[in-house]
């Protein structure tokens, strides 16, 4: 029987909680890190057990940590990420130029082929390569040449939050940052382009012409048809058919279109969840009750998933990494609350059970079938 390994990063350390393939009885050890933010966890899907993790501390900076056993130890790598030449400057709040700034790393996205090469998406926005096992990173610097200078942060600052590797073609890979836009290579990172067409953000860009600026929260896709993507952006749930060549809006009926996550079903490539929250200024579900939201349709029908799931006063948020799916059949779905509660589905979403309670805020939540 398969088994489920859950890689669980939160604002004071690090998870890992398995099960078997039935997803009845779950495993909670750690905290690995206790006291780190943990902004992402991933293993390689080329060996399971090499996994790595990004922490941060406001005293000592950012770590990359690498297992090769399946998180049961863990040792640092490469921690060395600089912009290539001289950066300059992107706008800051205010609209003022601003000097580039490494801060930490959001992201991590290993290889489909080779689990010594992995992405990575940084704040101050930029995307790195290792091909050594994380001893040593290098920037794609091509990235910010698309109007680096125009980029400027979202509430929660300018980070390169999500990576999205083209299983059908080595060379396409899709990213998103916040508050920039998607941008999307054809050549291995050599070269970038906007990808935001078809974007509408009346009150944070009144240009609807404008290539860049856009406040993109999350991007999914199916591996069986990577042209299409979905996206959860600052207000509006949108969906493109031709790899981001132009988006519409699929929001639909759902009660808010503001939120962070969205997830694509393992085998059914038009079922799509997001989880609402009410809006851009109060972080929590509509009427205090948490409820995942699935469209089978591929957006604009949508229904509320709430079986299992509280059905009052509760004002937790979902995060943009949080969220995750395995693939098994049936589909489990997956994601962690900033209340430290992470809620299980092993039929597709209709109906959940909390894997985990009473953890510190979760940051980011990953699922590995082995």
């Amino acid at each position: 029987m398969s088994s489920v390994r859950l890689l669980v990063g939160t604002r004071k350390g690090a998870f890992i909680i398995t099960a078997d393939g039935t997803r009845k009885k779950w495993n909670i050890e750690g905290p690995q890190f206790g006291g780190w933010e943990m902004y992402h966890l991933k293993g390689s899907p080329v060996d399971p057990n090499r996994i790595y993790a990004s922490q941060t501390s406001g005293w000592f900076g950012q770590l990359i940590q690498r297992s090769d056993d399946g998180g049961k130890t863990w040792n640092p790598v490469g921690n060395e990420f600089k912009y290539e030449g001289n950066p300059g400057n992107h706008l800051w709040y205010d609209g003022t130029p601003h000097p580039w700034e490494f801060k930490r790393i959001w992201h991590l996205e290993p290889s489909l082929t080779d689990p010594d090469t992995v992405y990575a998406g940084a704040e101050d926005a930029a995307m790195f390569r290792t091909t050594d096992g994380g001893k040593s990173w290098h920037e794609l610097a091509s990235l910010r040449s698309c109007s680096g200078e125009k980029w400027q942060p979202g509430a929660g600052g300018m980070g390169l939050h999500t990576i999205l590797l083209d299983p059908s073609d080595a060379n396409r890979m899709y990213i998103a940052i916040s508050a920039a836009g998607a941008f999307r290579t054809d050549d291995g990172g050599a070269s970038w382009k906007p990808i935001n067409r078809g974007l509408k953000s009346a009150y944070e860009l009144p240009d609807p012409n404008s290539e860049v600026g856009h406040c993109v929260h999350r991007i999914a896709m199916h591996p069986a048809r990577p042209g299409v993507l979905f996206m959860q952006k600052h207000w509006d749930v949108c969906r493109t058919d031709n790899a981001g060549d132009e988006w519409s809006e699929v929001s639909g009926n759902l009660p808010t279109d503001f939120g962070f996550p969205i997830d694509v079903h393992a085998h059914e490539p038009d079922t799509i969840y997001v989880v609402p929250i009410k809006s851009d200024s109060e972080h929590y579900p509509p009427e205090g009750k948490l409820r995942v939201y699935r469209s089978r349709t591929g957006g604009n029908d949508w229904e509320p998933l709430g079986k299992g799931l509280p059905e009052k006063d509760c004002f937790v948020n979902v995060l943009r990494d949080a969220m995750c799916v395995d693939r098994l059949d049936p589909c489990g779905i997956y994601f962690g609350t900033t209340g430290g509660q992470v809620y299980g589905s092993a039929d597709g979403g209709d109906t959940w059970t909390a894997v985990a309670e009473h953890l510190p805020a979760v940051l980011s939540v990953e699922v590995q079938v082995m």
